[in-house]
Order: C-alpha cells, then sequence, then structure tokens
C-alpha cells in the first residue's frame, strides 16, 4: 500500500503548488476588474486549496490518519481516491495553461 500514499502524497502537493499559483492570480485580477467571473475563480481556487491542503496534511503528518490511510485502507478505494487526485491534477494543470496563456 506505501506506493498508493506516496503518489497522493506527490499529487495533492502538486495540487497546492498549483492552487497556490492560479489563487494569486485570480485573486490579483479580482482586485483589479472586481468582477464576479474572477471572484468565483477566486473562492473556488480556495477552498479547493484548502480541501488539497488538508489532504496532503492527513497523508504526510497526521500521526492517526496516515497510519490509517497507509496501512488500513482497501486498495479499490486508495485507487479511487488516487485517481480523483491524479484528475484533479489534470484539470489544475489545463486550467493553469488557460490562465496563464
Amino acid at each position: 500500500m506505501g506506493i498508493w500514499i506516496d503518489v497522493a502524497r506527490v499529487s495533492t502537493a502538486l495540487n497546492v503548488v498549483l492552487l497556490l499559483g492560479l489563487s494569486y492570480v485570480w485573486l490579483d485580477n479580482y482586485r483589479q476588474f472586481q468582477s464576479k467571473h474572477t471572484l468565483g475563480l477566486s473562492v473556488f481556487s480556495v477552498l479547493l486549496l484548502a480541501q488539497n491542503a488538508l489532504a496532503f496534511y492527513i497523508y504526510s503528518w497526521d500521526n492517526l490518519l496516515s497510519v490509517w490511510f497507509a496501512t488500513k485502507v482497501p486498495a479499490p478505494a486508495w485507487k479511487a481516491m488516487l485517481a480523483l487526485h491524479v484528475l484533479e491534477f489534470l484539470a489544475l494543470v489545463f486550467l493553469a495553461w488557460v490562465t496563464w496563456d
């Protein structure tokens, strides 16, 4: 099960990095333009950042839950959670590309 927890840690960490960059750009755009669209993107990115930061904390540093996730969660559940993290990463890469293009 060790490989799944490591891949989950990496994907959530990369999601956090991408979301920090996207949040910076979208919040800066909101300060400049004051549009609802940029506000929506900013709120979305901050909430998704909180979710990924919490997941990274749980997978990496929480003494109780990190051990539970690494040893007790069945492989099919890990694969499903990991697929969601990886799909989220791919979606964020696309959003970053669109934002910085």
